[in-house]
Parts: structure tokens; C-alpha cells; sequence
């Protein structure tokens, strides 16, 4: 049994190949219509469930369309279509699913939900998102950075933000993947004391990018904040706004990522999301191709 819950729970090896392989699918998918089948088909026959507690865009389209061109089927899921943790246990729900389906996806609020889907389920379980970490849509970023600038190991990657949990999961990747992480955000923002030793602080948000191979954020605010909160995150977060002179300071060949949604001219301007050192469409197809090769390496195909 294989799970793909956290980067930093899977081998550093293991997380070579799945971007190793992520890229070569992408390679062998070259001009094809979306709709086109992969040439092999590893999920042939294979049921896969989406469990949705939280809304969703990229991840429920990248994984749809990536099992269906594997060749399997989808069963899509919210949190409104079962009883995940009200009127089932998630215990019992875990194994009553592993009767059903081949492999889990779960994007949920708590990561106790997904630790506990994972002990009970007998098939494959998949972190899609907790409030926790992230890790789907950051080896979809390394498989994005290596694709424009090569190699990450040993680049210097700046997030400039909220320590949320998309930071948690580039945190862990730091260590994987042995590139330097550098946070520059307010201190009471500060990523989790459990993450201490995976990054450096800086605060000057400015000296914080100097030499960045990557400059990366994410929104200020969460769908579920109230109106006082994300007024709050604004004024602690404006000075680290990623615009144009923060850019000009990293780099000449930096490249900017955001795992969207974005809140343009807030979290980062307009003028640097659709700049040229700005990847953030392939880093959203990149969750697709990604997604696939963490599927493929859950099912041992």
C-alpha cells in the first residue's frame, strides 16, 4: 500500500521518479487533443473517488481529466454527498470506499480527515489538500521550475506571504529536493513552529529576493475568512505584495508562481502575473500531468 499524504512522508527518491515521470507523459502528450488517450493506459479498469469538502477548480479537473486519459473512471464527491465524519465515522467510511474504488483522493478541511482515511482505507489515498499542506501542487511547481530553469536543487526559492499550507508543503519539498526556502512575511503570519529548520526568515521582503531563482505567493485570504479577517491579512500583508521592483530585484531569469486562485494587484500585480518571468499557466497544467505520476507511482504502474 502506497499513500501519497505529504512530500515529506514519501521517499526522496520516490518523488524523483513521480516528476521524472510526470514529465515524460507530458512529453509523449505533445499537441494531442485533451480528450486523446495516453498510449498506455495504467488505469484501465480502475475506479477512482474525489472526495470534495472544499471547493475546488484546478485540483477537480486535473485529476478527473488525468485518470480519465489513464484510462480509468471518476466518482466524483462532496462533502454534501456523504456522511464524512457526521453520520459515519471516516473510519467506516474509509473501508466502506475501499470496497468500491481503487484509489482515494480526498481535499479536505482538517488533516486528521485525511490521516484517518489513510489508516482505514486498504487502497491508495491521495492528499488533494488539507488546512495543513499542500503537497499535489508543489511537485507540480518543481515539475515547472525544472522544466524553464532546470535542476531545482540547490536554487534559492523565496515565498513572500502567509505561512499557510502551501508554504508548509514547499517547506518539506526544500528538504526533499534540496533547494534553500527563504519566508519573508509578517511575524504573525509565520509558517508552523514544526517547519523551523526547513527555511530562513527575512523580513525586508526586498533583500529577502536578491539572487531567488523563484519568487512565490499565494492569496492573502481564504474563501472562509470573515470580512474582519481579511481586512486584517491586508494590512499585514500589503508590504509584501509581489509586483514589479520586487521582481526587478531577484534574478534577471526569476521566475514568479502563484497556485491560483489570485486576488489580482493584491497578493501579486496584474503586471507580474501576465509578465514574462510569470509560469503560472503551466504551473497550473502541471498539476495535471503531476497528479498523474503520483497516481501512477500510488498504484505501483
Amino acid at each position: 500500500m502506497t499513500h501519497f499524504l505529504d512530500i515529506h512522508k514519501t521517499p526522496a527518491a520516490d518523488l524523483r521518479g513521480i516528476i521524472d515521470n510526470a514529465a515524460d507523459m507530458k512529453a509523449k502528450r505533445a499537441g494531442l487533443p485533451k480528450g486523446t488517450p495516453d498510449e498506455d493506459q495504467p488505469l484501465a479498469n480502475h475506479m477512482v473517488a474525489l472526495i470534495f469538502e472544499k471547493p475546488s477548480t484546478r485540483t477537480r479537473i486535473s485529476f478527473d481529466v488525468g485518470v480519465r486519459q489513464m484510462g480509468g473512471q471518476t466518482m466524483v464527491l462532496s462533502g454534501k454527498d456523504m456522511q464524512l465524519g457526521h453520520g459515519e465515522t471516516i473510519a467506516d467510511t474509509a473501508r466502506v470506499l475501499s470496497r468500491y474504488v481503487d484509489l482515494i483522493m480526498i481535499r479536505t478541511f482538517e488533516e486528521q480527515t485525511l490521516l484517518e482515511m489513510a489508516e482505514y482505507a486498504s487502497v491508495p489515498v491521495i492528499n488533494g489538500l488539507t488546512d495543513r499542506t499542500h503537497p499535489c501542487q508543489i511537485m507540480a511547481d518543481v515539475l515547472t521550475f525544472e522544466e524553464h530553469n532546470g535542476p531545482i536543487k540547490g536554487k534559492k526559492v523565496v515565498w513572500s506571504g502567509d505561512g499557510n499550507n502551501v508554504f508548509a508543503s514547499f517547506a518539506h519539498a526544500a528538504k526533499q529536493f534540496e533547494f534553500d526556502l527563504t519566508f519573508t512575511g509578517p511575524e504573525t503570519l509565520q509558517p508552523e513552529a514544526a517547519l523551523d529548520g526547513l527555511y530562513t526568515t527575512e523580513r525586508d521582503p526586498m533583500k529577502a529576493v536578491e539572487g531567488a531563482d523563484l519568487v512565490v505567493t499565494d492569496t492573502w485570504v481564504s474563501m472562509h475568512d470573515p470580512q474582519s479577517a481579511r481586512e486584517r491579512r491586508h494590512n499585514q500583508l500589503r508590504g509584501y505584495q509581489v509586483n514589479k521592483p520586487l521582481m526587478d530585484n531577484a534574478k534577471p531569469d526569476a521566475l514568479f508562481m502563484h497556485c491560483l486562485p489570485a486576488h489580482r494587484d493584491d497578493e501579486a500585480t496584474s503586471e507580474v502575473m501576465d509578465g514574462p518571468n510569470s509560469v503560472i499557466w503551466d504551473e497550473a497544467e502541471n498539476r495535471l500531468h503531476a497528479q498523474k505520476a503520483i497516481m501512477r507511482y500510488c498504484l505501483g504502474k
